[in-house]
């Protein structure tokens, strides 16, 4: 069962299937019955998240991300996206509103995060810890078909509602950044 109280809609129009939110929204604030998918994964996404730390982490990593994405890809979902959330998207939402923008489908879209989320660590791994890069790359060029299956299967996953998606936690990881984020230096926000 989802965290959240509401269902939300599914919709079936082609833009607005989960990436940006609905031009009859009534905030982007409201409850998930009154936008587009972008808002209940929003909703979702809070919902699972439960360190205010990460939280704000991740709208500063989606309002990052979105600038770069409208540079590269000026779209109207993106402008839209931005409109209706001006503190941030979070960093999913915003990597689906940018994939869908740059014509990606689900796959290539959880392709693209799976080699955000292997790729950023191991490049923090070889600048602090003096890792041997090659063998960093070679580590990572080893979990490619791993990632492609679990791309294939956050494809699947793509049409379901937003509160039906999969949602693992990690409690300690989210007290962690709630130490994290009082210490007065800091390597890295996220």
């Amino acid at each position: 069962m989802s965290p959240s109280t509401r269902s939300c809609p599914r919709s079936s129009t082609g833009w607005g299937a989960r990436w940006v939110p609905s031009s009859r929204a009534n905030s982007p604030t409201s409850s998930c019955g009154s936008l587009r998918s972008s808002g209940c994964v929003r909703t979702e996404f809070e919902a699972r998240t439960p360190s205010p730390a990460l939280r704000a982490t991740s709208r500063r990593l989606g309002r990052q991300l979105l600038r770069a994405a409208r540079a590269v890809q000026p779209h109207r979902g993106l402008d839209a996206l931005a409109a209706a959330l001006p503190g941030g998207p979070h960093q999913p939402v915003a990597l689906g509103a940018a994939a869908r923008a740059l014509g990606l489908g689900p796959r290539a879209a959880a392709a693209a995060a799976l080699h955000d989320a292997a790729t950023g660590p191991a490049t923090a791994a070889v600048r602090l810890l003096g890792l041997d890069p090659f063998a960093v790359h070679a580590a990572l060029a080893r979990l490619t078909p791993r990632m492609d299956r679990l791309a294939a299967r956050a494809a699947d996953s793509a049409q379901a509602p937003a509160d039906a998606l999969p949602s693992h936690g990690a409690p300690l990881l989210d007290i962690s950044a709630e130490l994290h984020a009082t210490w007065e230096v800091r390597l890295f926000a996220s």
